[in-house]
């Protein structure tokens, strides 16, 4: 029954080669399949007659070799049930907002967390915080714009940790500026590129041959739900981020066999420093760094290929379903919103003035009835 897998040739073993492959069975193993050896202790015995030394039992010896072929040597050892606990997760931009407050809730899981960013302080606070909770972390100051520090970094953490299992690609510069007040500011989508597209790449690019040599990784991309909507005022950031969402897709492709996924965010409008300049021009609410931080330990834990909002889904539905009743919705925000007086190049006295407080808002998640996530879930994708 099993000659025709055997022996296939052509088309029908280039097949079974891919099936081999996706179950982790090297396809050269198909070639000596029908050998059948014998082995025996027969020379050994007879080498070792007159020494005093006798071939142990295979019982006796045969249970340790297991162990430390499963603990050491099985290339499927890094795939674990449990989703954090003992895991080593890098976390770049985790001096503030998304990043420090991920930084926290995925030591608080019991994960080692290796928070990265360029300021150096900020994140000695953040492993100090940590800490003091009983959590494990370490601080890399790294520029993920530079390749070289990039490179430096990793090796540093693979040298002095022996792994990684998570990545978060978190750091991000963004700009809220129309496109008409950016004729001669074509260095803003330089740097929001360099940051949010490149940076990225450049971690991934720098653990990927860690990662299939473990049989496993798995990276979070904090991305935005302007992709789905396509904000007016956010023609360099949301490119950025769309990019980063395509070559996540492709990468998922090509390395479903070496157990390495990715995880896009499509991240509502969070209340971070990097949203100070225009936090009075959204008309969205912002939720909180920690409800965000909460979206990202759900890719961690969950790993969809993507987590959307309800909003984000409605959006891109709307931009299929009816474009032109979608850009007319968005044309009128692009109206209503002004640019942010720093976006002008307009100085203000008050620009600099904190917000009054306010009451918490719930999440747009926690918004929407129950009965409507749960259907939300039947669809294929759709991860609310």
């Amino acid at each position: 029954m099993a000659a025709p897998v055997l022996n296939a040739r052509g088309r029908a073993k280039v097949l079974r080669n891919m099936a081999a492959t996706q179950l982790g069975i090297p396809a050269e193993i198909f070639d000596v399949v029908g050998c059948a050896p014998t082995f025996t202790s027969d020379t050994t015995r007879e080498a070792l007659r007159g020494t005093g030394i006798h071939v142990p039992e295979f019982a006796t010896y045969a249970p340790g070799l297991w162990r430390y072929w499963a603990e050491h040597l099985d290339p499927d050892r890094a795939r674990r049930n449990d989703p954090l606990l003992g895991r080593h997760v890098i976390i770049t931009g985790a001096s503030s907002g998304i990043g420090r407050a991920s930084a926290i809730a995925v030591a608080k899981r019991g994960a080692t967390v290796f928070a990265l960013a360029r300021n150096g302080n900020a994140l000695d606070e953040l492993v100090t915080e940590i800490r003091a909770h009983g959590g494990q972390a370490h601080a890399f100051t790294c520029d993920v714009t530079d390749s070289a520090s990039v490179e430096h970094t990793v090796k540093d953490i693979l040298g002095r940790f022996d792994h990684v299992d998570y990545l978060v690609n978190n750091a991000g510069r963004s700009i809220r500026r129309s496109v008409v007040n950016s004729t001669d500011r074509l260095h803003d989508y330089e740097r929001v590129m360099a940051v949010n597209y490149f940076g990225a790449v450049r971690m991934v690019l720098a653990l990927l041959p860690h990662w299939r040599e473990r049989r496993f990784g798995h990276v979070v991309n904090v991305s935005s739900a302007g992709v789905q909507a396509r904000n007016p005022k956010y023609s360099s950031y949301l490119p950025t981020k769309a990019a980063l969402d395509a070559f996540a897709d492709v990468v998922a492709s090509e390395t479903l066999s070496d157990h390495i996924t990715f995880t896009n965010i499509h991240m509502p409008l969070v209340a971070t420093p990097m949203i100070v300049p225009s936090r009075r021009l959204n008309p969205v609410r912002a939720i909180s760094a920690e409800r965000a931080a909460a979206m990202v330990i759900r890719g961690l834990v969950e790993k969809p290929a993507r987590i959307d909002t309800p909003l984000g889904t409605l959006a891109e539905a709307g931009n299929y379903v009816a474009p032109r009743l979608s850009r007319r919705i968005l044309h009128q925000l692009y109206l209503g919103y002004p640019d942010s007086a720093a976006a002008q190049g307009i100085s203000r006295p008050d620009a600099d003035r904190p917000p009054a407080p306010r009451r918490p808002r719930r999440s747009a998640r926690a918004g929407v009835p129950r009965p409507l996530r749960r259907l939300g879930r039947l669809v294929p994708g759709v991860h609310w």
